[in-house]
């Protein structure tokens, strides 16, 4: 157990140290077994935060992320989340004024994360895979970038089926009512 441990650590740290060194705009941490973001990262990449445009985070183990995050990384270009335990967003997501793209795929989200409606420059949002019954569509209608919202295998209700096509000038994908998402 420890001797696992001891791997994930030296494997992040390993991670963080390439971006660094490399001057990368990049920091993948996905496949971590992290369960929240080290706070030890926002030292060490203190100098090269505002350089990072796209985090990987997928496929680990987190349930939230905390204001620190998105104010430290507020350059941000692309979030990949998916794959997490995450239920909600910190209201400071609206600090990622130059976000473009964020995947929330296959995490325990059950209300639509609002605070991305007020994000000027994104044009991606998945949230496939999720529980949200119920969407802002008019809040969504008027994002100037979006040009697609994923939504496929989220229990949707028969009123976001029926309002949200005539407003839309988007893609937004949904399931067929009814329709569950495949096993793992």
């Amino acid at each position: 157990m420890l001797r696992k441990m001891g791997e994930a650590v030296a494997r992040v740290a390993r991670k963080v140290n390439e971006t660094v060194e490399s001057g990368s705009d990049t920091l993948d941490l996905a496949e971590c077994k992290l369960a929240s973001f080290p706070i030890g990262i926002y030292k060490v990449l203190r100098n090269v935060a505002d350089q990072i445009h796209l985090i990987t985070l997928a496929n680990n183990e987190l349930k939230s992320l905390t204001s620190k995050f998105m104010t430290t990384f507020c350059q941000l270009r692309e979030l990949r989340l998916e794959g997490n335990f995450l239920h909600r967003l910190p209201s400071e997501v609206s600090t990622l004024q130059h976000l473009k793209a964020i995947d929330l795929s296959r995490n325990q989200f059950h209300d639509f994360p609002e605070q991305l409606t007020t994000l000027p420059a994104l044009e991606i949002i998945n949230l496939e895979e999720n529980e949200i019954v119920d969407v802002p569509v008019e809040k969504l209608a008027a994002m100037p970038a979006l040009r697609s919202i994923n939504l496929r295998f989220n229990p949707l209700n028969a009123e976001v089926r029926v309002i949200a096509p005539p407003l839309i000038k988007f893609d937004m994908l949904m399931s067929p009512e009814g329709a569950r998402a495949p096993p793992p």
